[in-house]
């Protein structure tokens, strides 16, 4: 018996060319680590433009006038906590202070409840002038307070409440109002309408609804507004100047003016450093306890 071999085909030629084809991955990848160290570059240089100040400042109200002046950027030789006593009680920072706490507590607790309220009837209830009621709060936010000072300041002396603590905390709910609003609407658009929708068959009114299911739902958004609001009212000094000069009555921000003032007669410069570090106290403090809850609520309202 005989076999037979196929026949084995010649090999392909093979084709040399200089040519190397792109690599697109490799070119998007290398772009992208070039712009993610650009950006971290920057994000680092503007964090130490912004704390180090403040950790000057905060090292600066513990040192004496001669070392102020002396070596303003050494550590200071001995703790002075005698700056801090001084500010607190004889410029009065004390009394500034627990004004400010019952403007700014008072405010915020009115801004977060009525504006929550408005927020939540313009997002999930359609009536007739539902978006010019909308319009004419987003519109509240390109108003200049400049142009209101004058006409406030005569609408607050007819209605009695001129250097009051009650007529400045109605005045500090009017000004943040818009921006709650306008912050809210979009985030109440993006909480479920089934969950409402359940408690109405469950026989809920519109009210529980509201404050025992959606409220709660809307933590996040309150807390990053609240947060928003708190800083822009207790760092607030246009409208205390205006419709607050009782002395007794000051804000916090009216006490910083009057410290720098008169501190700067004296001389008292670590006197002055450490009010300022008290007013700035309680800001970084609400930043620090809420930051992941201020990120949560801006990002809330990206994913549905």
């Amino acid at each position: 018996m005989t076999t037979t071999d196929a026949p084995v085909p010649p090999p392909a030629p093979v084709v040399k060319t200089d040519a190397v084809p792109p690599r697109p991955r490799a070119r998007r990848r290398s772009e992208g680590s070039v712009l993610n160290v650009f950006s971290h570059g920057v994000l680092v240089i503007w964090a130490v433009m912004v704390v180090l100040p403040l950790l000057w400042a905060v090292m600066t109200s513990f040192k004496d006038d001669s070392s102020i002046f002396g070596s303003p950027w050494a550590l200071p030789d001995k703790l002075h906590f005698d700056n801090w006593s001084r500010a607190w009680t004889e410029a009065n920072m004390s009394d500034y202070f627990l004004n400010t706490v019952l403007v700014v507590g008072g405010s915020l607790i009115g801004t977060l409840v009525l504006g929550s309220m408005a927020a939540y009837v313009l997002a999930r209830f359609d009536f007739p002038g539902n978006r010019f009621i909308y319009y004419l709060f987003v519109g509240g936010m390109s108003f200049p307070i400049m142009l209101a000072l004058v006409p406030l300041f005569y609408v607050v002396n007819n209605m009695g409440m001129l250097n009051t603590i009650h007529g400045l905390i109605l005045v500090y709910i009017a000004y943040s109002l818009p921006f709650t609003v306008f912050f809210l609407t979009a985030f109440f658009r993006t909480l479920p309408t089934s969950v409402a929708e359940a408690a109405f068959v469950d026989g809920a009114s519109h009210a529980r609804t509201f404050f025992q299911v959606m409220l709660p739902m809307a933590r996040p958004g309150l807390i990053s507004v609240g947060i928003f609001n708190f800083l822009g009212q207790w760092n607030q000094y246009m409208l205390p100047t205006v419709l607050n000069t009782d002395p007794d009555k000051k804000v916090l921000t009216q006490g910083l003016v009057q410290l720098a003032v008169s501190q700067g007669y004296k001389g008292d410069w670590s006197g002055l450093f450490a009010g300022l570090v008290m007013a700035m106290l309680p800001v970084l403090a609400a930043y620090v306890v809420f930051q992941r809850q201020v990120v949560a609520g801006l990002t809330a309202g990206a994913v549905k």
